[in-house]
């Protein structure tokens, strides 16, 4: 798939996201009625009107790659980016990375107070597991190993415990293979969730769904191998938030270990492996491979 093509997908699927999720944040969503006035607002300046809703994007995909229905895959998508949502605006929070700046706007607890950031992503954690849960078109006993799979993935076993193991990096010293079982959690959890779904979605034997989520788990660690490179390497005003800020704050890399250009070969190693991975699904299979390579190679 050409690269134009791909931004074309990705923005349509970003689009068709921000409605599904602008829906699911409303006051007019059943799990959000009588929800108060402030803390919703706080919600929706975190999760709303930004972002690459990449997580979604891959679900959709994956599930499109083995006959899916995307009605199916947009509650999961939702749900995936509600956790995501919360993890930044907690990540940004002063006790974390002290951060005022997310996609270009002040951050949660900058545009409302601290107290409001944290219930905001509480509030957003929580909605998660209600939209897959209330998901009625999806079969149930697949919602169940969905919500199931989503609690490991965003709590200690994956995204909470990266997160944890990131925090404790700041105070020593990470040798590679620390590193990466930091980044496979906090990162590669969640994208490893999002093409694993979408063959659950599917009914997918096994064997696929072991192979979508290895995948995923490629993906997942280009993507923070990405990030990183790219938080020595671009500006602020080009990513919308702070940058060299890693480096300051002590934090364990392996760019920061091995050298850029070390990065730059290791990410196209990953590539290599996430398309061979995919092989067998021949054309159907473009647009994972085209999110690959969009995500080991994009510029913010």
């Amino acid at each position: 798939m050409a690269p134009s093509r791909f931004d074309a997908a990705l923005q349509d699927a970003a689009l068709r996201m921000e409605t599904t999720f602008a829906h699911a944040l409303s006051e007019a969503h059943p799990l959000l009625s009588g929800a108060p006035e402030r803390l919703l607002a706080a919600m929706r300046h975190g999760a709303l009107g930004g972002g690459k809703r990449l997580r979604p994007f891959l679900v959709e995909a994956s599930a499109a790659l083995f006959g899916a229905e995307a009605a199916h895959a947009a509650p999961v998508g939702a749900a995936l980016e509600c956790i995501h949502c919360y993890s930044l605006v907690h990540d940004d929070l002063p006790a974390m990375d002290d951060d005022d700046l997310r996609r270009g706007q002040p951050t949660v607890h900058r545009a409302f107070d601290e107290a409001t950031a944290i219930l905001a992503g509480d509030a957003l954690l929580t909605l998660a597991f209600g939209l897959v849960a209330e998901a009625e078109a999806i079969e149930p006993a697949a919602r169940l190993r969905l919500v199931a799979l989503l609690s490991r993935e965003a709590g200690a076993a994956g995204m909470a415990g990266g997160q944890a193991l990131d925090l404790e990096a700041e105070r020593q010293a990470l040798d590679e293979p620390a590193i990466r079982r930091m980044q496979a959690m906090k990162t590669g959890a969640l994208i490893a969730f999002a093409a694993e779904s979408g063959a659950i979605l599917a009914g997918a034997p096994e064997a696929d769904r072991a192979r979508l989520r290895r995948f995923g788990e490629i993906v997942g660690l280009a993507f923070q191998l990405a990030d990183d490179l790219l938080d020595e390497t671009a500006d602020a005003a080009t990513l919308g938030k702070a940058t060299a800020k890693d480096a300051a704050r002590g934090k364990k890399t392996l760019p920061a270990l091995h050298g850029q250009d070390w990065t730059r070969a290791e990410l196209e190693r990953l590539v290599a492996e996430a398309e061979a991975l995919l092989a067998s699904y021949g054309d159907k299979a473009e647009t994972l491979k085209a999110a690959a390579r969009f995500v080991a190679f994009r510029d913010r």
